[in-house]
């Protein structure tokens, strides 16, 4: 048998990455887990693109695709966290309803400044978590009790609340966090054929494509460094540069907008935190423990209860947020506000490669899956389906993302 080259491809269906022993080597390693979500969501593009005749892709569209998603992709960020620890949150739309409910209060009923306002909202939503996290971490009941005992418990407080009335309208300030875009600070550029662009929004744009790839750069060069294999370089440049037309075609078309969407502003900061602290600190490493092997986290002297404590809290404060912008999108806080919300967000995450069993996942997966979650949504509308097919669908999908991972565990465990 002939040895192995740096040209050997190797294919893993669970991220194991199998490179040769003895220093670092080039090869093609696709995960099939990670890698699987972007090619599917490329792919529902690229139909719901064809079926619309361009419409999906247009600049308002786009823009309309962020905004009205924005709530769901924070709380799929909170989500992915509870189920890489292998913990379930059933409560999350009723706390979107009643945090949203109390920054009513204070902002409309009581004239509180809005920026107090928002912050008591935020700790309102950190003490809900917490409230669940204790129940769940120190008490010992299941994730999936307490959460849909808090499902109840907050709707309910909500009615109390609100009663069958809305509050608003809101302050201008929220309005513009969650519906408004960012200003023209250096006015419009010519792009030819594609009219005028923003052109701060255009520079944004630019520098993020940098540190992409001076991000995706730096982690190749590590890997070498611990003589870890990775992908040869035309691949890697490769991959930089569809990344790369991705985020500038995607900007191009908001900055011909309207410029940035706030809330696109908020989302693209909880990214790139929330990737940081999954990958790069210890608490991070820890959620992966507590849901890859619990025993095993225990005996490595991860403090189990506070990681699932402070998971809890963390998703409070994410929901509170999201009640925050879904409230001022709508000019109101409503009764009904959040329904149906954390199965959006639990879909989000499955989607995005989140493991049933917990201890898999990603944040940009989680946001990816709520992204395909949405554009079916768009897509759809735009095709005039009725909402039972539009439903019928992401049931499809759902089922189809967890499918493939129980196929992946299963063929990863033959394959060892």
């Amino acid at each position: 048998m002939a040895a192995p080259t740096n040209a050997d491809v190797t294919v893993s269906a669970d991220g194991v990455n199998l490179g040769k022993a003895g220093g670092p080597s080039t090869r093609f390693s696709l995960n099939l887990r990670q890698s699987g979500i972007f090619v599917a969501f490329a792919l529902i593009i690229v139909l719901f693109t064809v079926l619309t005749d361009g419409a999906l892709l247009q600049p308002q569209n786009i823009s309309n695709i962020v905004v009205q998603n924005s709530y769901i992709l924070i709380l799929a960020i909170g989500m992915i966290l509870i189920i890489i620890a292998g913990h379930i949150d059933l409560s999350v739309g009723s706390v979107v309803a009643v945090t949203g409910s109390v920054a009513a209060v204070l902002m409309v009923r009581n004239d509180v400044p809005w920026p107090l306002a928002v912050l008591i909202t935020l700790v309102v939503g950190g003490l809900i978590g917490a409230w669940q996290g204790y129940w769940i971490a120190y008490f010992g009941i299941p994730a999936f009790i307490v959460t849909l005992a808090g499902m109840l418990l907050f709707r309910a407080l909500t009615l109390t609340v609100l009663g069958n009335q809305g509050i608003g309208p809101f302050p201008d300030e929220v309005r513009t966090l969650s519906n408004g875009f960012t200003e023209a600070y250096l006015g419009n550029i010519g792009l030819g054929p594609l009219g005028g662009a923003d052109l701060f929004s255009l520079i944004v744009g630019v520098v993020a494509v940098a540190g992409i790839g001076l991000t995706q750069w730096r982690t190749r060069a590590a890997r070498l460094g611990y003589d870890q294999p990775v992908d040869p370089m035309p691949l890697f440049l490769a991959k930089i540069g569809v990344a790369a037309l991705v985020v500038l075609f995607i900007v191009v078309q908001l900055a011909r907008f309207r410029n940035l969407p706030w809330v696109l502003v908020l989302l693209a900061a909880l990214t790139i935190g929330y990737s940081l602290l999954t990958s790069r600190t210890v608490f991070g490493r820890q959620i992966y423990a507590v849901g890859g092997n619990l025993q095993a986290a225990t005996l490595s002297g991860v403090k189990v209860k506070s990681v699932v404590f402070w998971i809890f809290v963390n998703m409070g404060v994410l929901a509170a947020l999201a009640g925050i912008i879904f409230a001022g999108r709508l000019n109101q806080a409503g009764p009904t506000a959040g329904n149906a919300f954390e199965l959006d967000a639990i879909a989000a995450a499955f989607i995005g490669g989140a493991a049933v069993q917990g201890g898999v996942g990603r944040v940009v997966g989680a946001l990816t899956g709520g992204l395909i979650m949405g554009v079916i949504n768009n897509g759809m509308s735009l095709l005039g389906a009725p909402s039972e097919r539009v439903m019928l669908v992401k049931g499809l999908v759902l089922l189809a993302a967890v499918a493939f991972d129980v196929w992946t565990k299963r063929r990863a465990g033959v394959s060892r």
